[in-house]
Formats: structure tokens, sequence, C-alpha cells
């Protein structure tokens, strides 16, 4: 179930969107980080154009949005230990993305929005939604019934 939650930020607050998730946090981090895996979970980006493939703290690049129009973007910060990164898109502060580590097999997938960027927040359950299929066909063709 996604859950949509007040948060404390360093300049107020924000808004998370989380789920819960049956898979390992390493590989729910593995498809955050990975930008040839941004198309298939964010419901608003069609392509992606990257310096890197797996991102890290200054990787740039470009998405391409439902609508065809191409964006800039920077990865502002980028911690595998803390499974946090957080981007600037057409130069504005953008969702941040984190993984909880619950166990070796759940996380908890959160998104960090501004909160006057509220309507986003449909955007990002749906987003949640697509990388919980994503873990879930992986672990079956990883591990078969």
């Amino acid at each position: 179930m996604t859950r949509i939650q007040t948060a404390p930020a360093s300049h107020g607050s924000n808004l998370e969107v989380s789920h819960v998730v049956d898979a390992p946090p390493d590989d729910a981090w593995e498809l955050l980080v990975d930008t040839h895996e941004w198309p298939e979970w964010g419901p608003s980006i069609t392509g992606v154009s990257s310096t890197d493939r797996r991102i890290r703290p200054g990787t740039t690049g470009r998405v391409r949005t439902v609508g065809g129009l191409w964006l800039p973007f920077e990865i502002s910060s980028c911690s595998a230990d803390r499974m946090r990164w957080t981007w600037r898109v057409a130069r504005i502060p953008a969702t941040g993305h984190r993984v909880d580590a619950l166990s070796d097999t759940r996380c908890r997938i959160v998104f960090e929005l501004p909160t006057v960027a509220a309507g986003y927040a449909l955007v990002c359950t749906r987003a949640l939604e697509r990388l919980e299929d994503l873990l879930e066909s992986a672990d079956s063709i990883e591990s078969p019934a």
C-alpha cells in the first residue's frame, strides 16, 4: 500500500510518497540509479540521455517528458550508503529518491516532494507501483516457481 505523509526537511517540510515492497533493498536501489530503467518506472519520463548509466553526484543529462520535451538534469546528491539521491531538473530542485531497508528481502521506496508539488504525488504513486511490478517480475525471472 502506498503511503503519503509530511516529513520534516531542512527547509520546512516535504511530502513523502512511499511503498513497501517485497524485494531486497539493493535491487530497488539499482532500479532507482540506473538511468536506462527510468522510462520503465517513471510515468513522466519517456527517454533519458545521460553521462552515466548509473548515477553519481554530478551526473548530467536530459530526460524526455511525456509531451516530448527534453529537459536537462543534474544529480545533486547520491549516496549508495544511505540509498538516497536528489536531482535538479531544468535547474529546479526535483524529487528525492530513497530506499529504506526493512530486512534483507523487504524495503520501503520513498519519493520526497516539496509540499508545493503535492499534485505530483499521484505520479509518484504510479511510479512506485511500476517499481514494485519490475522488482516482482525480476524476482520471478531469477527464481521461477
